[in-house]
């Protein structure tokens, strides 16, 4: 039998009664976390000496939030990363050389490829960016959590009036 009236100091909260036992039934609800909610931080990651794809799989799990516990899949409660000492990445084996990024200019024929250490050479950002981007959802919210990602060459970065926390990648599972 459930009741949904005030009483004994519960306000309109319904309470199950079973047996002569009393059970608030909202306690048992799940709180997904919303736009408000979420309780976004600024992070420090620096990537001097990371390996490329492990460095850029924990960096997409810190934008998603899904080391938050009120992880919510559609809601971008997530914080916002800093990564300093993208040039400073390694690559695993023969990546270097055989790794190749491919675009299209949209053109007939127009098929483009850079090898790793090409794209490096152009932008180091760019290699951290597009790992990562690869590693979040492709839909509006996967675009709006690649907002929340600034990667920078070198240990200087335009983030300080945030005052980002320092992280540790391999304290992270």
């Amino acid at each position: 039998m459930y009741i949904c009236t005030p009483f004994l100091g519960a306000k309109n909260k319904c309470l199950t009664i079973t047996k002569n036992l009393i059970v608030n039934t909202l306690s048992y609800k799940t709180v997904s976390a919303n736009k408000e909610t979420a309780t976004k931080e600024w992070v420090l990651v620096d990537a001097d000496g990371q390996t490329l794809g492990r460095l850029a799989s924990k960096i997409a799990m810190l934008i998603r939030g899904k080391y938050k516990p009120n992880y919510t899949p559609h809601v971008d409660c997530g914080d916002n990363v800093v990564v300093i000492n993208a040039d400073k990445i390694t690559l695993s084996g023969k990546k270097w050389d055989d790794k190749s990024y491919i675009r299209h200019t949209g053109y007939p024929g127009g098929q483009r490829s850079l090898t790793a250490t090409e794209m490096f050479q152009k932008d180091p950002t760019r290699l951290v960016e597009k790992a990562v981007k690869g590693m979040l959802p492709k839909n509006k919210l996967g675009s709006a959590l690649y907002r929340n990602l600034y990667v920078y060459a070198g240990t200087e970065h335009q983030q300080t009036a945030q005052t980002p926390k320092v992280i540790n990648l391999n304290d992270l599972k």
